[in-house]
């Protein structure tokens, strides 16, 4: 009984902990809301949401890893419950990325290269 209890306890912590950035589904946002933008424009906003995603997607990968030994030492999922998970803004920042890079594509702009990409191009 009491080792049921134990693993409940475990499954329900465990639930409540931060997802990975790459686990995490992007918002629909829609492409008309970077209509009115130039190629300029978006090409900048595009440059600026990825280097937010990124910072985002750092901050999320610490809460993870401190929420993983959370429940290993403590059994709770401490950064989740401290506010440091970012889960909704990263699935916002991705939604906004998704819906410029589709602007850009059909205004036929040049996506731009983002920094993580020309790092992993080296």
């Amino acid at each position: 009984m009491k080792f049921r209890i134990l693993t409940l306890a475990i499954a329900l912590a465990a639930a409540g902990c931060a997802k990975r950035p790459d686990a995490i589904v992007p918002v629909d946002i829609p492409m008309a809301a970077y209509g009115n933008m130039d190629c300029a424009q978006l090409a900048q906003e595009y440059l600026n949401e990825q280097n937010n995603l990124a910072a985002l997607s750092k901050q999320q990968n610490q809460a993870a890893t401190g929420d993983a030994v959370g429940v290993f030492l403590v059994g709770v999922p401490a950064s989740s419950l401290t506010g440091g998970d970012k889960e909704g803004q990263i699935a916002v920042s991705k939604g906004k990325v998704n819906a410029v890079e589709s602007s850009l594509k059909a205004k036929g702009c040049n996506v731009p290269a983002t920094p993580t990409a020309a790092k992993k191009n080296k």
